[in-house]
């Protein structure tokens, strides 16, 4: 059994006890959420739409905030004494799924 959710403006193919990265959503380590479900496969029957899937359910718990790897950008324009360089760590959460109810 596997479902398809979305966090953040993402989407997840993930099954039961699955860890995975995603955006930061505000939630602490520890907590639990339902994440928003889009499609849930078990065995050969797959639920799609909102009104099959009023009744499924995807619990996932927040195990640690992290930040991703350092991203290093550089601008540089020749003969204007131009240059700019920049960096940036996404913030990330480490995700495990707890629970999946099809409907």
């Amino acid at each position: 059994m596997f479902a398809i959710i979305s966090i953040g403006n993402k989407q997840f193919k993930v099954e039961k006890d699955q860890v995975f990265l995603s955006e930061k959503s505000g939630k602490n380590p520890g907590e639990q959420f339902d994440a928003k479900i889009l499609l849930v496969a078990n065995d050969n029957k797959v639920n799609l739409g909102a009104s099959s899937l009023s009744a499924a359910k995807v619990t996932v718990k927040v195990l640690e905030n992290l930040r991703g790897d350092k991203i290093r950008g550089f601008k540089y324009k020749r003969r204007k004494n131009y240059k700019r360089s920049w960096g940036h760590r996404q913030s990330l959460q480490k995700l495990q799924v707890v629970n999946i109810v099809p409907a």
